[in-house]
């Protein structure tokens, strides 16, 4: 069936291999993989003699070069636009793709195997041009793509493989050697795979129908070729978990999957995965029918179903709800189908709106700094988790994640250029190459030895790249480097090996780069360097349009620059051939630029210059116009003119030949031939089409004085254009003019993919081209060949990515030995270049030596930060900072007038004031205008809103930033650090920091292994839980229920029946009572004689509290080694996994937090101590003044200093700010602006935010003692006002006043001093407390630094134990399982032996019941019946009968009939059988005299016989059944129990591997020197790791179980003496009764003889009994007939008592008609009255009546009351439409008082 988005062409191909694909899927996913070691051991031959790095791998034969070049004619385009053949990069497939669909057909062989030669491209020559195909030999790659998705692959330990442009390099991580294996399709390759075995491993191509490639490894031989899985290129492919099926999408257009059968080469499934780009597709690992894709906005899950048209892939897209929808990188897959704790996101909540919540990761690990990992893949070491990852900033990592004590730390293998390589530079002198990108480094490589030296890294990235030639660094030690800032860095390489080593000095790279000049020309990124020839001047061009010129002798002087009409691309001085020395610069915007050397001027010339801008230049200027419309016109004429001229010849021709023909003929032929003339001529030729936009030009080099070539993009491609400069013309505007080359070259197969760079050999011989699908194209030329009039022959190859890979720059080495290439896709190629001599071998290239001094040379200052000044911009800004002083120092002057002015006014005010206030002047008399005022105020308001306005936005940026800082840095915080000081010492103590618990911290994470029960567990809890199938058979029989007596009435007399009945019933009673009491006397001993034999211990049985102590003895006692020992066998209650541990850690967690939340409560109420001691000694402070205000002063005492809340015991008021602060903070931040020194800029921040926490708590601080002095100074300063106010003038005092002013000094004394006392004591008290508290904590602290010790242990433990978990799982659930089925097993065989024994008590109880039933009709018989051998035998006759089957549903008559013809056959037949057996016994006949019970009793036994023996046959069956289920359960129970023990002992293996690990984590433990126990000599050891740690108590235990296992084993001994006389005892007893019973047994059996003749049988006896059931009938018949004779009477009864009351009711209703006539007769007599009445008072009724008014008052009250009722009705419905509303009784009408 074809798909919806395969072609046409491929519709017979997918029909024919429909069936096929079906077929293979089945053997495809159960197919095992194979290898053949023959076949690799040839495979390993041929790749040591075809595959070494550096081997020339181009060569092919000739003959296979010929037929590859014979099909390609066509362009690539057109190739892709018609898809009728492929290009001559490609592989044509011909007939050989029909060949290949046939032998697919068949299956192919393990061991076949293509041709490598035969399937790799071969790069292009021209034909007949002698180029050697070798003529570039690939030798290193020093590059990387490492933004290429899934570009790492590993095939074993030290072997990886990436993809670099159209060769697969495999790297040996250890050699760093390199193999490439190129492209079969020449145009590059879309992804590659490894298979899960690593023996093979997949190259998917990019191109025209591309294809899979699946070699061999180590052999590199190609194994399988997938053809038509996709358009144009493949994104990923991947193998299934066992290798057998290959996974491969597709990219655009068609994103088809396809899963392959991929050693048949045949798909299986295909299908469109997506309408937008597909990153990645895998194989679910637990199932391979399942798969999964992602991409571009989507994710998708793919299954395999079988439908009715065959096997498809069906997918489900994943859908991401309220997410937004985003890009899909990649995924992971896990065997249990989850990525994090499941029961954690399942009971996680979100917080916002956002509907993402962030999850704790297990474990992390930070590789470096800017590291983008992109890709990860383990590497296959056993025992460690180590890791390869892709850098997508440039570099290969090791990463180890095993996360434990012995983690190695991340390891960079290797680095590399991160994106597009910008720019490459050769050294002049030797192997060297540098290279920048927008990486922000500068690499340099040595090419010769395949190494790289050094880099070095800046804060821009680079863009352009030029080595300083010889003539101004002689050793080519110099390197000038752009970047996209506009700074132009001077780099000197040097070799540090050469410098003074000094003692210490670290060790020395190969290489090293320093820095000697920096400048800025331009404001956007250098593109162009170029070096004068001479040396003299340095050029740099850059995207702002601008040329800057420099003096290399005076340090790269500026010289100057000029501007030109575009961006410039590329900067090229003349050569020495030309007559002078000029500059080329090309723009990118179609014009071409020729400058002189700019004038070099003398020193002070252009001191005062405004700008460094050259005016006075004579610029030549070529503005491209576009001419390929005209060649391809001149183009057509010429194809035109030399088919018209071949025509022509034709016809002279066909003249000749047919001169001898028929006139009328040749007119015919003539006019056929004019028609075909006017039919060419009616062709219209080509359009002239010049694009709109300008193409832009890509590179272009000098031809010759004022000539040049160029290449351009776009409409323009596909040729060389050799211009020339018109003259120079000042007065001309470049921009209308239009000038067109005068020559050109075609360039084949170049119209879409130019040339982007140009680079010759040292001889100008070759003409090496960089195109941009990344291909190197050569021309070879004549020596001097500046016209390149011998362009015709090429060399071309693809090399780069043909997409993405377009080559940055081209450049040989300085011998013309080798060629390097760089490109847009991060690679680095160097290629030997072809020549007739060998190469010699070349071991290193030469680095040069440094200078003298270079170590102490000053580094000049780097210009780091973008927004620098250019030099341009600097000497402008110099001259506007001049122009801002001079102005400045005029508004100095007018402010020095204006303060003057100012003076003046003041003293006009003051002289104002001075004058009398009747001859004053007011204030607003002095303002000029008062409209100058109020409009100064409206406008500064206004200026206020405006910057409000303008920093609205920053104001609510940094809100938010100061939010977003709280919520991570402070509302974390559960409490900061607060530290209290003493008071009068220096002793202090600060509470712990602690930040909010998180809601995780408590969260018990479910044990991934739950531990199975043990064996003593289960030991005592057998039997719990499980239902009890055994039936209770030894339980007395329930007694009939007393259905047969009724209790009569009491009060009624009985009748003759009930009398009858009741004896009848009584009579029956009582026999049946007395059979059932000796049934039930019968019963009970049975059941006594079972309990006593249940209860006779067998012979292995032990007493349980024996069994349990010995358990116990086994679990708690013995020989047991240590954890460390390598027997030691972990208890099961002792196991520990991960999810205990991290309980375990979460405890001690919690617990240290308590703790030290307790001690910060502690420490935050002494703080509080303290402030409440401030205050009060403040207050005594201030009263204590005011004492000694009324005292001498030498009677002061000393006033205490009052102590200070330091800003550490406040830490929240440092949050606390005012304007004054942040203006300060202001300040202080402009001055470290102002002042741009980082080291200082660094301490102004800290110091500005310390002084910022200085302020605030300082003014804070004050806050709170004004506070607290509130009340004391208010009272003080009160005080002192009415001491102001009540003075008086003094006089003499009095002896009183005297005496009580002496009172007063000694009250006042003595208060001194108790105040002085007071506060001395309150600051005592302080510092105690805290010296106490202090004391606390320091025992804390190291409580909590073990608690601390401790959490690494545990936690180191923790992330070991996650190590083992999955193992650990795997195995328990493992013995989990078995356990489970080995119960379940068990349980099945005990129920089964409980069956068998309820089954054998069964046929038991049937055999019982068979012996009764012949003892009792013996009984029946009586003695000397002649008749009871003929009884015996009826009762003894065996019978078949037929079993009655049930039959459900309807039964058709026939089949009916047919089975009873069956029964009818079967009974004659049973009857012929009896009557074979006894012809003369006939039972169906009683004998004369016989009695008939009798014989009815018989016949009627008979049945019961025959029931009973047909019970035991189906019984015995059932027992043989289970015996053959018990055996089959014991085997699979054995079978069980091994495997069990097999996985035990594995889980018992892993346990102690893992104790193993855990015993060797290092664990502190502080000890004293007193503890230490073990000594030798009476020292102790210097190596302790062989001593145990014991604490005292468990030490002293041990001791002391010495002592009880020595009386416990005495106590034994003695205990076992005295048992085994017991035993001998109990021997003897049982002899004895024995002996009684056999004598008992015999006194028996006599007195039976004797009372009965025989031996009976006296249970059978004792329940003998009459016929229950029949006697019950009768019974049931007797009590029927009475209850229908009361039912009659009771209806009876109801018939009278109807019809009474039917009387009653017609009585009632007839003197209910009578009073109704009697109410009408009376109704009609008022009538006529009121009519009389009326008529007669008629005028007396005319105004307002009384009874009417009452009438309408009752009917108005009774309106309200209505309402009010209404009202409670609604105010009750809508309570009780509420919730839980109780509801009330109904509202009644109030009671009328009547």
């Amino acid at each position: 069936m074809k798909e919806p988005d395969d072609h046409d062409t491929d519709e017979g191909k997918s029909d024919r291999s429909q069936s096929s694909t079906r077929q293979s899927l089945g053997s495809s996913l159960t197919a095992s993989r194979s290898t053949a070691k023959e076949d690799d051991k040839v495979s390993e031959d041929i790749t040591d003699e075809t595959l070494t790095e550096g081997e020339k791998s181009y060569l092919v034969d000739d003959d296979t070069d010929v037929e590859h070049l014979e099909g390609s004619s066509s362009s690539f385009q057109d190739d892709y636009q018609e898809s009728t053949g492929e290009s001559r990069y490609m592989k044509t497939p011909g007939s050989a793709a029909e060949e290949a669909e046939e032998e697919v057909k068949k299956k192919i062989s393990e061991s076949f195997f293509y041709d490598y030669m035969e399937l790799v491209s071969v790069p292009f020559v021209t034909p007949d041009s002698n180029i050697p195909l070798d003529l570039l030999t690939l030798i290193h790659s020093f590059g990387y793509d490492s933004k290429k998705r899934a570009n790492l692959q590993l095939l074993d330990g030290s072997t990886s493989m990436y993809i670099a442009g159209n060769q697969l390099i495999l790297l040996n991580l250890k050699t760093k050697q390199q193999i490439y294996l190129r492209s079969s399709s020449g145009r590059g390759i879309g992804v590659i795979g490894v298979h899960p075995d690593k023996t093979y491993f997949t190259v998917a191509e990019k191109g025209i129908s591309p294809e899979i490639i699946i070699y061999g490894y180590p052999s590199l031989r190609p194994y399988r070729i997938l053809r038509d899985g996709t358009d144009l290129g493949y994104a990923y492919v991947d193998f299934n978990s066992s290798g057998t099926l290959l996974a491969s999408v597709g990219g655009n257009p068609d994103y088809t999957l396809t899963i392959w059968n991929w050693k048949e080469e045949q798909p299986i499934l295909r299908t469109k995965a997506f309408s937008q780009d597909v990153f990645k597709v895998t194989f679910n690992p637990e199932d391979d029918e399942q798969l999964t894709t992602s991409g571009s906005g989507h994710i998708k899950f793919w299954g395999m179903a079988q439908t009715f048209t065959g096997l498809k892939l069906q997918g489900s897209l994943g859908r991401f709800g309220k997410t937004t929808t985003t890009d899909i990188e990649g995924y992971m897959e896990l065997p249990d189908g989850k990525i994090w704790d499941f029961e954690t996101i399942d009971t996680a909540d979100i917080i916002d709106d956002t509907g993402l919540l962030e999850i704790e990761p297990i474990n992390e690990l930070q590789v470096d700094k800017n590291v983008k990992l992109f890709s990860m893949i383990k590497m296959n070491e056993t025992g460690n988790n180590v890791w390869l990852a892709q850098d997508s900033s440039g570099a290969i990592w090791k990463l180890d994640l095993s996360f434990s004590n012995i983690t190695q730390d991340p390891e960079c293998l290797f680095s590399f250029h991160s994106g597009a390589i910008e720019a490459l530079a050769v050294s002049p002198v030797t192997y060297l190459m540098a290279t920048t990108a927008l990486d922000c480094s500068v690499r340099i490589y040595d090419f010769a030895s395949k190494t790289p030296l050094t880099q070095v890294k800046f804060k821009q990235g680079g863009t352009a790249l030029a080595w300083v030639p010889r003539l101004i660094s002689y050793t080519g030690a110099q390197i000038v480097a752009g970047f996209e800032d506009g700074v132009v860095r001077i780099l000197e390489l040097y070799d540090p090996k050469g410098l003074t080593i000094f003692a210490g000095r670290k060790k020395f790279l190969d290489a090293d780069l320093h820095l000697k000049h920096v400048f800025k020309p331009h404001t956007t990124c250098v593109t162009a360097l170029a070096f004068e020839r001479d040396g003299e001047i340095l050029a740099t061009g850059s995207k702002d349009k601008t040329v800057f010129f420099f003096e290399v002798e005076k340090d790269y002087k500026p010289i100057g620059y000029i501007t030109t009409p575009g961006p410039v691309c590329q900067l090229m001085w003349s050569g020495v051939s030309h007559p002078d020395s000029t500059l080329l610069i090309i723009c990118e915007n179609d014009y071409v630029l020729e400058a002189p050397v700019p004038t070099i001027r003398e020193e002070g010339e252009d001191h005062d210059a405004v700008s460094y801008e050259i005016k006075d230049m004579c610029i030549k200027c070529f503005h491209f116009s576009s001419v390929k419309s005209k060649i391809m016109r001149l183009i057509e004429i010429e194809k035109r003119k030399r088919q018209k001229e071949l025509k022509e010849k034709e016809k002279e021709e066909r003249r000749k030949r047919r001169a001898a023909a028929m006139e009328k003929g040749g007119e015919m032929e003539s006019q056929e031939e004019e028609e075909e003339e006017e039919e060419v001529e009616e062709e219209p030729l080509p359009e002239i089409f010049i694009p709109s936009t300008p193409c832009h030009i890509l590179c272009g080099f000098y031809s010759g004085p004022g000539k040049f070539w160029l290449s351009l993009g776009g409409y323009d491609a596909g040729f060389l254009y050799h211009c020339e400069f018109p003259p120079y013309d000042k007065n001309s505007d470049i921009t209308k003019k239009k000038d067109e080359p005068f020559d050109f070259r075609f360039l084949e197969d170049a119209e879409d993919n130019p040339i982007h760079t140009i680079t010759f050999s040292f001889n100008q011989d070759m003409m090496f081209c960089g195109m941009q699908d990344g291909a190197i194209r050569i021309y070879i030329l004549n020596q001097n060949d500046s016209s390149l009039t011998s362009m015709e022959h090429y060399w071309h190859f693809s090399i780069h990515d043909n997409d993405y890979g377009c080559i940055k720059g081209i450049s040989v080495s300085y011998d013309d030995r080798f060629l390097v290439t760089i490109g847009a896709d991060s690679n680095i190629f160097v290629f030997s270049i072809f020549s007739a001599l060998e190469l010699r071998k070349i071991t290193r290239a030469k680095v040069p030596s440094p200078r003298f001094g270079i170590e102490t040379e000053p580094i000049p200052e780097d210009i780091e930060d973008p927004k620098a000044y250019s030099i341009e911009n600097a000497r402008r800004k110099r001259e506007h900072d001049k122009l801002m002083k001079e102005v400045e120092e005029i508004k100095a002057k007018k402010r020095e007038q204006l303060k003057g002015l100012r003076d003046q006014f003041q003293k006009l005010l003051q002289m104002n004031e001075e004058l009398p206030k009747h001859m004053q002047f007011k204030r607003t008399d002095f303002d000029i205008d008062s409209k100058i005022r109020a409009e100064i105020n409206r406008k500064t308001v206004h200026k206020i809103q405006q910057v409000e306005k303008e920093l609205a936005w920053e104001k609510e940026k940094h809100e938010l930033g100061l939010k977003k800082l709280q919520n991570r840095f402070r509302d974390s915080l559960e409490s900061d650090t607060i530290v209290v000081h003493a008071i009068q010492s220096d002793h202090k103590v600060s509470s712990y920091r602690l930040a909010k618990p998180s809601k995780y911290s408590k969260f018990k994470r479910a044990s991934q292994s739950e531990r199975r029960a043990s064996k003593l567990e289960r030991f005592e809890k057998e039997g719990i839980g499980r239902k009890d199938s055994q039936k209770d058979t030894g339980g007395s029989i329930s007694v009939q229920e007393e259905s047969v007596i009724e209790k009569g009435k009491q009060f009624r007399p009985k009748t003759l029946s009930q009398i009858m009945v009741d004896n009848q019933i009584e009579k029956t009673k009582k026999l049946v009572l007395k059979a059932e009491r000796a049934r039930q006397k019968i019963q009970q001993r049975k059941k006594q004689w079972e309990d006593l034999y249940k209860s006779k211990p067998a012979d292995d049985y032990e007493d349980p509290k024996d069994v349990q102590a010995i358990k116990e003895a086994q679990v708690y006692m013995g020989d047991f080694n240590l954890k460390t020992a390598s027997d030691y066998k972990i208890p099961e209650h002792m196991r520990i996994n991960a999810a205990k541990k991290e309980e375990e850690l979460g405890q001690l967690d919690s617990m240290t937090h308590s703790k030290k939340m307790h001690m910060n409560k502690c420490i935050l109420s002494l703080r509080d101590l303290k402030v409440a001691v401030i205050e009060e000694i403040q207050c005594l402070v201030q009263e204590l003044k005011h004492i000694q205000s009324t005292l001498h002063i030498s009677k002061h005492i000393p006033i205490p200093q009052i102590p200070q809340i330091h800003p550490e015991e406040v830490p929240e008021k440092r949050f606390h700010y005012d304007e004054e602060t942040l203006l300060a903070f202001k300040q202080q931040q402009m001055k470290n602006e102002y002042e741009k020194i980082p080291q200082a800029e660094q301490a102004g921040s800290t110091g500005a935010s310390g002084r910022f926490l200085k302020l605030s708590s300082l003014k804070d601080g004050d806050m709170t003692t004004r506070e607290s002095l509130t009340r004391s100074s208010k009272a003080s300063t009160f005080n002192l006002e009415i001491a102001k106010i009540t003075e008086f003038e003094k006089a003499d005092p009095i002896d009183v006043e005297l005496e009580i002013m002496k009172r007063n000094e000694i009250k006042n004394i003595y208060m001194q001093q108790y105040l002085t006392n007071r506060i001395k004591e309150l600051i005592v008290t302080f510092d105690a407390e805290l010296h106490l508290l202090r004391h606390q904590k320091l025992k804390l602290d190291t409580q909590m630094k073990l608690s601390d010790l401790h959490h690494v242990t545990l936690f180191q433990e923790m992330l070991l134990l996650k190590n083992f978990e999955k193992q650990e799982n795997i195995l328990q659930n493992s013995v989990n399982s078995l356990d489970k089925e080995e119960q379940e097993m068990q349980w099945k065989i005990s129920e089964t032996l409980k069956e068998m024994e309820e089954k054998k008590i069964e046929i038991n109880r049937l055999q019982d019941q068979e012996k009764a039933l012949y003892a009792g009709f013996q009984a029946a018989l009586g003695e000397n019946n002649k008749f009871a051998n003929f009884l015996m035998k009826v009762l003894k006759k065996r019978i078949k009968r037929v079993k009655k089957k049930e039959v459900e549903g309807d039964v058709d008559e026939e089949e009916e009939s047919d089975e009873s013809s069956e029964e009818e056959s079967s009974l004659e037949s049973g009857e012929d059988e009896s009557g074979s057996e006894d012809d003369v016994f006939d039972d169906s006949i009683c004998p004369t005299n016989c009695d008939v019970n009798l014989f009815e009793l018989a016949l009627q036994l008979r049945e019961k016989r025959l029931d009973i023996e047909e019970a035991l046959v189906e019984e015995k069956k059932i027992i043989d059944n289970l015996k053959k289920e018990y055996d089959a359960l014991s085997k699979k129970v054995k079978i069980v129990a091994t495997n069990l023990n097999a996985a035990e002992e594995a889980l018992e293996a892993y346990q102690r591997e893992k104790q193993q690990r855990l015993n060797e984590l290092l664990v502190v433990i502080p000890l004293k020197l007193h503890q230490i126990e073990h000594v030798i000599f009476g020292e102790i050891p210097s190596d302790l790791s062989g001593t145990l740690v014991f604490s005292n108590r468990s030490l002293g235990r041990l001791q002391e179980r010495i002592v009880q296992l020595q009386e416990e084993n005495t106590k034994q001994q003695k205990l076992n003496k005295e048992w085994r006389e017991r035993r001998k005892q109990l021997i003897r007893e049982k002899r004895e009764m024995a002996k009684t019973i056999n004598k008992m047994e015999g006194t028996v059996r006599e007195l039976m003889m004797s009372k009965f003749g025989r031996v009976i049988d006296l249970a059978a006896l004792q329940t003998l009994s009459v016929n229950v059931t029949l006697e019950e009938l009768k019974i049931k018949k007797l009590r029927k007939e009475l209850l229908n004779a009361k039912e009659m009477k009771k209806w009876e009864e109801k018939i009278a008592q109807v019809r009474w009351e039917l009387m009653m009711k017609t009585e009632e209703h007839t003197r209910k008609l009578h009073q109704m006539n009697d109410l009408c007769i009376e109704k009609k007599k008022l009538d006529s009255r009121l009519n009389t009445l009326q008529n007669q008072q008629g005028n007396a009724f005319q105004g307002p009546r009384k009874a009417d008014m009452v009438a309408r008052e009752k009917v108005t009250e009774l309106i309200q009351l209505q309402a009010e009722r209404i009202l409670a009705l609604k105010k009750e419905i809508a309570f009780l439409r509420k919730k839980d509303a109780l509801i009330l009784p109904p509202i009644q009408p109030p009671r009328e008082n009547r």
